[in-house]
């Protein structure tokens, strides 16, 4: 194995892999993306906001820490199989992409065959996980498995393989939801597709930095697709994607007890005000010109995602209290 170390270009110069990870080590870590986590942190966001959307009712509880490691210990393993999957059919492409050129497999620090047995364990793993769930999760994790193999192929045959990314990246809304309520509801598919918009629109964002490369050799994004509109694009679907978070949630919270019902809409205002705040600073400041603004923005949607999580998950117990002290 050739142990070549150049910058990959979104990953930062110095990061865990390049600076303590062990030399033989690196080209896998590199391969699953473990010196860019941004990957792993939006995979789960939408299991963890499927959990919370599940427990509107009165937040989370001590017993859902379980669901919220295996997820988490799903994500890092099936965003990095996804990944070497992904680069073990785009080798020769990402060679000719200048962003992409120094990837693994495309500057020869691993061979397909080393790729596919790194494949080969990470998918281990994560089935390992997925015996861990209820039935109904198991059964709604499967059907995730089409979308996850056809993804690579989608930016060779639509100018959409954006919104392919996040009907795959937000399966997990319907997973983590499932795990916790049981069963399926109307809610929880306007959610996933609230999660759905929020994807096209930052890795829309995302792609802006390969729109010349993608240009020369012939690969369909959003990003070429809306050209000098997309900083409009983007916005309505933020906007779309927002509305969705909303109608869905608050649909969620009106099923509930009315003792409990304005306690969870409370939460779920504060939540998607803070969400919307974030997505609208991406949509109207970003300069889709600069590669380093567009990899700035699309960065922070983890950050965004999160506090959305957060509060999700958390307000009901908070505005529990609140109206109790407050005698409402």
């Amino acid at each position: 194995m050739k142990t070549k170390l150049d910058h990959i270009a979104d990953a930062g110069r110095r990061n865990w892999v390049t600076t303590y990870a062990p030399m033989q080590a690196r080209p896998y870590l590199q391969l699953a993306r473990y010196d860019r986590p941004i990957g792993f942190w939006l995979l789960l966001i939408p299991c963890w906001a499927g959990m919370a959307l599940a427990r509107l009712d009165q937040g989370w509880v001590w017993s859902d820490l379980t669901f919220a490691l295996l997820f988490l210990v799903g994500a890092l393993a099936m965003r990095g199989a996804g990944c070497t999957y992904n680069d073990i059919l785009d080798r020769d492409l990402d060679a000719k992409v200048a962003r992409t050129a120094n990837r693994p497999l495309a500057n020869g620090s691993l061979n397909v065959r080393q790729a596919t047995g790194f494949l080969a364990f990470q998918l281990a793993v994560g089935f390992a996980v997925w015996l861990a769930l209820p039935t109904l999760a198991k059964q709604v994790a499967l059907a995730a498995l089409p979308l996850v193999a056809l993804y690579p192929l989608m930016k060779r045959i639509v100018w959409w393989p954006q919104a392919w990314l996040g009907l795959t990246f937000n399966w997990g809304v319907l997973v983590g939801y499932v795990a916790i309520h049981g069963q399926f509801s109307t809610p929880v598919w306007l959610f996933y597709a609230g999660f759905a918009f929020w994807t096209l629109g930052y890795d829309t964002i995302y792609a802006h930095q390969d729109r010349e490369d993608d240009a020369m050799i012939g690969i369909k994004s959003t990003a070429r697709l809306f050209g000098p509109h997309s900083k409009a694009a983007i916005g309505i679907i933020y906007f779309i994607s927002i509305s969705l978070l909303l109608f869905a949630a608050n649909q969620q919270a009106a099923e509930l007890l009315p003792s409990l019902q304005k306690q969870a809409q409370y939460g779920v205002l504060l939540a998607s005000g803070l969400f919307a705040l974030n997505l609208s600073n991406q949509a109207f400041s970003t300069h889709f010109d600069d590669s380093d603004r567009c990899l700035s923005a699309f960065k922070s949607n983890s950050r965004a995602g999160f506090e959305y999580v957060f509060l999700l998950a958390v307000a009901p117990v908070f505005m529990s209290w609140l109206m109790q002290v407050t005698g409402q």
